[in-house]
Parts: C-alpha cells; sequence; structure tokens
C-alpha cells in the first residue's frame, strides 16, 4: 500500500479481513484508472461498465479466471498478475497436503485431541499409503509441475505427466496421455489453469479410470474437479481420497457433504492457502503494486 499511496491516488482502500460486498466493489469502479485486486474480485462486464475510465487491473495471483480478459481486451485494459514468485511455495504445500492426505495426518492429530489415541498398539490403526516409490501424476507441467516434480524426485517417486505437449526437463519425468496418466498414478496433481478446456477435467470418467486407492491432490482451481462426481467416487470406493487447498464455492459451507464425518478418513481440505508464507505473500504484493504503477505510466508489467 506505501508503494501506491507514493505514485497514486488512492481512491478506495478495502482495509477488512472480510470478503469485499458486491455491491460496494461496484461502487467503487466509479472514476479509477487503475484496479488493485485479488482472486476474489470477479472482474466482469458488470463492473467494467461501471468503471469507465479503467485502464489497469492488477491481481495479486498467478491465476486470473476471475477477470473477464476478452472484455479487457475489448475496452483497451490491461491485465497483469504475480507468476513465478509463487512457485516454490506453491510447490511446497503441494507437497504437504499429498503427505498429509496420504499418511492420514489431520485425521490422526484430531484423534489424538478427541482422547481416541488407542491405549495399546493396533497393528494397522491409522495406516495410510506410502508415498516413496509411488507413481505421481501431473496435470500441468508449467512451473509448479516442474517443482512439485523435483520434490518428488527425492522420495523416489516415477513422475507422469500430461499436457498440451511434451516439454524437456531434467526429472526424468515421462510425457504420457490423459488415459494413461489416471490408470497408472497413485497421485494425481492437476497443476492446469481454470479455462473452459480444464473446467470439470477431473469428472465421473475420469475417476473412473483412476486406481480404486488413488487419491487425488488439487491445488490449482476447485472448478478443474466435479465436486459431485469426486463425492459419489469417494463414496463408492472408485478412488481412495482426496486433498484439496480449492473448493467450489470458497470457502465451503461447513455443512457441505465433503465434509461429512462419515469421509474424515478420506478426505483433506485446506482452505486455499498454497501461496500462504509471510515472504511469497509480500512478494506477490509487491509485484502487483509496480505492474500497476508500470502500466498506468505505460511501462511494461512483468
Amino acid at each position: 500500500m506505501a508503494k501506491l499511496q507514493e505514485s497514486c491516488n488512492i481512491l478506495y482502500h478495502w482495509e477488512k479481513d472480510v470478503g469485499l460486498p458486491r455491491e460496494e466493489f461496484l461502487s467503487m469502479g466509479k472514476g479509477i484508472e487503475g484496479l488493485f485486486c485479488t482472486l476474489t474480485d470477479k472482474i466482469n462486464s458488470e463492473f467494467l461498465d461501471k468503471a469507465e475510465s479503467l485502464k489497469v487491473i492488477s491481481t495479486m495471483s498467478v491465476g486470473f479466471d476471475h477477470i473477464d480478459l476478452p472484455e479487457c481486451t475489448k475496452r483497451n485494459i490491461k491485465v497483469g498478475n504475480t507468476p513465478g514468485v509463487l512457485t516454490e511455495s506453491t510447490a511446497d504445500h503441494v507437497l504437504a497436503i499429498l503427505l498429509a492426505t496420504a499418511r492420514r495426518l489431520p485425521e490422526a492429530s484430531m484423534a489424538v485431541k478427541e482422547g481416541k489415541w488407542p491405549s495399546s498398539w493396533i497393528p494397522l490403526w491409522m495406516c495410510g499409503k506410502d508415498v516413496h516409490g509411488s507413481t505421481v501424476g501431473i496435470i500441468g507441467m508449467g512451473r509448479i509441475g516442474l517443482a512439485v516434480a523435483k520434490r518428488l524426485t527425492g522420495f523416489g517417486c516415477r513422475i507422469l505427466y500430461t499436457g498440451n505437449k511434451e516439454k524437456p526437463n531434467d526429472v526424468g519425468a515421462k510425457f504420457v496421455s490423459m488415459d494413461e496418466l489416471l490408470k497408472e498414478s497413485d497421485f494425481v496433481v492437476p497443476l492446469c489453469p481454470l479455462n473452459k478446456s480444464t473446467e470439470k477435467l477431473i469428472n465421473r470418467d475420469a475417476f473412473k479410470k483412476m486406481k480404486n486407492d488413488a487419491i487425488l491432490i488439487n491445488v490449482s482451481r476447485g472448478a478443474v474437479v466435479d465436486q459431485e462426481a469426486l463425492l459419489d467416487a469417494l463414496k463408492n470406493g472408485e478412488i481412495g481420497a482426496c486433498g484439496l487447498d480449492v473448493t467450489v464455492p470458497e470457502p465451503l459451507p461447513v455443512d457441505h457433504l465433503l465434509l461429512d464425518p462419515s469421509l474424515a478418513d478420506k478426505v483433506v481440505i485446506i482452505p486455499h492457502i498454497a501461496s500462504a508464507t509471510t515472504a511469497t505473500r509480500t512478494a506477490m504484493s509487491v509485484i502487483a503494486a509496480d505492474n500497476l504503477i508500470k502500466a498506468l505510466n505505460n511501462q511494461p508489467m512483468i
């Protein structure tokens, strides 16, 4: 904020740690030339119609599925994001949620807190799934996908990946078809952006092709997964478990069926915090501010 205040006249600044009401957000469009936003701010024609002076949108995120890019292009509005800066932190988080889901760590921790730690040693109590030596399928071998693959080599994992095309890599990852990835993987990890071609990419057909004990790990966007199909796949034993950092909607209602206690041994849900380290979030905010200032001064954004 200090960086923006040095270079810009701040007309509106939402400082509360709660979501900005839509009506109030829409009213903020009047008279602004630049917008610093986050992924929960939906930028569509409804907002743009009110922001007639808008020249630049800078989002503090890598993804920009919350922004209507064709509409911005039509109106000659520049759009910037924060790529690259959160790659390593997000890759760390993928490993964290993968391990936590595979080894049932949230469930085990809750058992301790609820006084359910058995007084005698039970050989199969809280047994999970090995990560070392497993096959991990990555859907979308971009920066984050490659960073995840590099980390998994330390676990001796076999890495499969799929996407638009084969990409050179130094981790021994094998390019395969989507069908082969789903059939062969012990862990399926979509790391693709959300767009029309990836919405509900992991659907009923996909779950039927996966191993019965496979684990889905999603830190991309909630809508990449068909959640109704996921729920059925978990209940019917078509897959083993899932670890989700993203959902539809966000936040997920506490009475959502994915949070049903009967699925506690199969579902780990984290509140969209893959980039949530102090250093990374600070860097994201600085880049987003720099992008806004540069674009307003007719300089290229990062």
